[in-house]
C-alpha cells in the first residue's frame, strides 16, 4: 500500500525545469502558482529530492492564509508533511524546509554526526541501505496516514519514482519560454529507459496564463 502519488512540475516549452546552473527560474504565471498552492493545501504530503533543496531552498509551505486556515478548520496541520529524499543526509542545517512537520528520508550510508544534527531540526527516517528505498518510504508514509502525495521534483527523483511504477499522475505546466542547454535538467532525467517505457493516458489540458497545463494518468507497467 502507498499514497496516491502525482508529480507536479513546470517546464519550459523545450522541456527544461531549470537552467544549466540548476537555479530556480520563473516558468509559471500568477494563476498557475495559485493552482499549485491550492494543490499543496489539498494533499497530505509534498516530496522533493535533495537536489531541489540544494538548488532552490524551498519552504514547501502553503502560501495562502485562507488555505492554511481551511486546513486548520478541517483538523489538519496548516501545511502538509514535507518529505525530503536525501540518501546521504546532505540537507543543510540552515535549509528553509527544516522544522516541524518535516521528514528527512535517508539511507544507512548517511553520516552519523549529520543525522544527529538533523534530528534536532526535523524527523529523520532511515530507509534503505545505499539509497533511500522509495517503495518502502511510500509504504511507511501510507501507514502514518499520508493518502495523497505531491512530488515537486526534481528530475532525478521523478525518474526514480516513475521507473519503479510509483506514480499515478503527472501534471505538467508548459510555460512560454525556451531555456535550452543539453545539460539543463528536464522533467525527468536519471539513467533513462531503453525499453519498457512509461506510458501515459492524456486526461485533460487547458490554457493557464500564457502556458498550457497538461495532465496525464500513468498506465500500469507490464
Amino acid at each position: 500500500m502507498r499514497p496516491f502519488v502525482f508529480i507536479n512540475s513546470a517546464m519550459s516549452a523545450d522541456g527544461k525545469i531549470s537552467t544549466i546552473s540548476r537555479k530556480q527560474v520563473r516558468i509559471s504565471g500568477r494563476d498557475d502558482l495559485k493552482r499549485v498552492d491550492a494543490l499543496r493545501a489539498h494533499v497530505d504530503g509534498v516530496m522533493v529530492g535533495i537536489g531541489t533543496i540544494l538548488s532552490d531552498d524551498p519552504k514547501l509551505t502553503v502560501k495562502s492564509d485562507a488555505l492554511r486556515r481551511a486546513r486548520s478548520d478541517q483538523g489538519r496541520t496548516e501545511n502538509p508533511l514535507r518529505v525530503v529524499v536525501d540518501s546521504g543526509a546532505r540537507t543543510p542545517l540552515t535549509a528553509s524546509v527544516l522544522g516541524a512537520n518535516t521528514l528527512i528520508a535517508v539511507s544507512q550510508k548517511a553520516p552519523t554526526l549529520k543525522l544527529r544534527q538533523l534530528m534536532k531540526k526535523a524527523e529523520v527516517l532511515v530507509v534503505g541501505e545505499q539509497e533511500v528505498d522509495l517503495t518502502a518510504l511510500l509504504s511507511k508514509l501510507k501507514y502514518r496516514g499520508i493518502d495523497s502525495l505531491m512530488v515537486e521534483g526534481g528530475a532525478t527523483l521523478n525518474f526514480a519514482l516513475l521507473r519503479l511504477g510509483l506514480v499515478d499522475e503527472i501534471n505538467a505546466y508548459v510555460g512560454n519560454i525556451v531555456i535550452g542547454g543539453s545539460k539543463a535538467p528536464t522533467l525527468v532525467d536519471g539513467d533513462g529507459l531503453t525499453s519498457n517505457f512509461v506510458k501515459l493516458d492524456l486526461k485533460e489540458f487547458c490554457r493557464i496564463d500564457e502556458g498550457l497545463l497538461v495532465k496525464w494518468r500513468v498506465k500500469d507497467r507490464p
